[in-house]
């Protein structure tokens, strides 16, 4: 037998390769279906989807990244386009829909030229260009604004809750997060920073999204932990303690002999007077409100109670460092070396009702780096797409704050982007002007997508957008709400510039990442062992060994 009909295996058996054209448009047909889903959802006409997980828990959200978080996907190419969504979310926060959508127009219009024998490496160099281009014609457009104007830092809130569900009360809704961020912005040299983090997004289901309030200062979701303590306290002193107001357990079993019953009460005794000792020494350091990481014993509870001191237990360790951030407090974790320095500083802590539970909220403090937002709405769905809109609209008030250049919304600035790189490309030779001028047709995706979801004719939509912008018109897009193309700078639709670079970068990166691949190979996944009859008996079986070893040891 000659060695040329011998078969030769590279990969592990049950491995399968998909290989060139095949494995191109296996993934681009793949990313593009990603780009579908989502596509319905995008501006303020855009569709909710209702996302039902493995539990049963629903999920009605029109957000890109929580659609595509929620979806498991497992096609190795979406995923990519997932990940995109989850970048963008995390850098800008807003946008998410968008970059999806422009990745997927962007892998459709490279498929039209793959199919005409253009290689992808061109595809992907004159893409590259084209991005690069289209980043330095953004900055030109980009419109610099104040980055603490309040007015202007509302209307950018306006427009990214106008897509939501909150957009009725978006009027409110957006002071509140200009406000918020506002009271947490410092000035870091000739800019500003903001730590997202200062500002905390409480739900509660309630009366409805009218009633979502900002406060000042920290909410609690616990409550005061004993009866006997006030719920109010005034000019509070507060001591951050991470450790539990408990007695510890020793790491070791001990055993306590009593051969007396007198001897049990000096024990408990005992276990009194430490508790009290821990109790007396965070009054005598002047406190007048504990917060505790950890768990506060019933009788140290009652010598809080005792000393009229407001005691909080369990508090999240994020709050702690808000708390302690806010108050100008330091957490402790020996009570030994608690002294009057270590406290937070606040003018009131009280307990307040919020429908059913009772929360604590500390405002008034004495650096107040810290606000929090409460959320309400009518349903416990409502609640979560409001607090998720809030999100998103507090992510672009930061954006702006930290980058302060804005562009108009409604797909203007896509379109005018399209029609200079369009224009641009024909001073380009070879291939690669091709696949320039298949970008500039991709970035129309997003106010034709617009146009479509409000039910415009999105031809029509097209060759006005065109001529508009051939004109030099180039806040000319798509006035989704009035179903007609117009100026929307008159309109007051505003995005942050830093989203659009965001949502071009993100999109481009990821479908060239794509189009580069054009072998797929996955290995088999690994069989799992049969289970031994009988199911859980196994190990039965294995003690019967055992015995049967020492059986066989006797008979020796």
């Amino acid at each position: 037998m000659s060695q040329g009909q011998q078969p030769i295996y590279i990969l592990k058996e049950g491995s399968s390769e998909n290989k060139g054209r095949d494995a191109q448009r296996n993934n681009i047909f793949a990313a593009k279906l990603i780009a579908e889903i989502v596509k319905s959802s995008l501006g303020p006409r855009g569709m909710d989807k209702m996302l039902v997980d493995s539990l049963g828990d629903v999920t009605i959200t029109n957000d890109g990244a929580t659609i595509l978080k929620e979806i498991d996907v497992q096609h190795p190419a979406a995923k990519m386009i997932v990940e995109i969504s989850k970048t963008t979310d995390n850098e800008v926060g807003d946008g998410t829909t968008s970059a999806v959508v422009l990745a997927g127009s962007l892998l459709d219009q490279a498929e039209e030229l793959v199919k005409e024998d253009v290689h992808p490496t061109i595809v992907v160099d004159g893409y590259r260009k084209a991005q690069t281009k289209a980043l330095q014609i953004l900055d030109k457009l980009a419109i610099a604004v104040p980055p603490t104007d309040r007015k202007w830092l509302i209307k950018v809130a306006r427009t990214s809750m106008a897509s939501k569900l909150i957009s009725r009360d978006s009027e409110q809704l957006a002071a509140l997060c200009a406000d918020a961020l506002l009271a947490v912005a410092e000035k870091v040299g000739e800019d500003y920073r903001v730590d997202i983090d200062d500002v905390k997004v409480e739900k509660k289901t309630g009366s409805g999204l009218g009633q979502t309030e900002l406060i000042k200062g920290i909410v609690l979701d616990k409550e005061v932990v004993h009866a006997g303590m006030p719920k109010k306290v005034e000019g509070a002193k507060i001591a951050l303690i991470n450790s539990a107001l408990e007695i510890e357990k020793t790491e070791f079993d001990a055993k306590i002999n009593i051969s007396d019953p007198s001897q049990i009460k000096q024990f408990l005794d005992e276990e009194n007077s430490m508790l009290k000792e821990m109790v007396t020494k965070i009054v005598d350091a002047g406190a007048n409100v504990v917060v505790c990481q950890k768990g506060i014993d019933d009788i140290a509870q009652h010598y809080l109670a005792k000393a009229n001191v407001l005691a909080v237990r369990r508090v999240k360790e994020s709050d702690m460092t808000k708390l302690a951030k806010a108050t100008g407090g330091r957490i402790i974790t020996n009570l030994e070396d608690l002294s009057e320095k270590d406290l937070g500083k606040a003018q009131v802590v009280e307990e307040r009702k919020v429908e059913e539970d009772k929360w604590v909220f500390v405002e008034g403090c004495k650096n107040p780096k810290s606000t929090t937002i409460l959320v309400r709405g009518a349903t416990q769905r409502v609640t979560d797409e409001a607090e998720r809109s809030m999100h998103d609209a507090l992510m672009v008030v930061k954006d702006v704050i930290e980058h302060p250049a804005i562009v108009v919304g409604g797909g203007a600035p896509e379109q005018e982007l399209s029609s200079q790189i369009r224009e641009w490309a024909n001073s380009l030779s070879g291939r690669e002007q091709l696949a320039v001028q298949k970008y500039a047709d991709a970035l129309e995706v997003i106010p034709l997508t617009l146009a479509e979801n409000a039910g415009m004719d999105p031809i029509d939509t097209q060759v006005e957008m065109r001529a508009k912008h051939g004109q030099g018109k180039k806040w000319v897009g798509v006035n989704v709400l009035a179903g007609k193309v117009g100026d929307l700078e008159a309109e007051e639709v505003f995005e942050p510039a830093a989203v659009k670079r965001q949502i071009i970068k993100s999109a481009t990166e990821a479908a060239c990442m794509i189009l580069r691949i054009d072998d797929v190979i996955a290995s088999s996944k690994m069989k799992t062992p049969p289970m031994p009859p009988g199911g859980g008996g196994g190990m039965g079986g294995m003690g019967g060994m055992g015995g049967g070893m020492g059986d066989m040891g006797g008979m020796d």
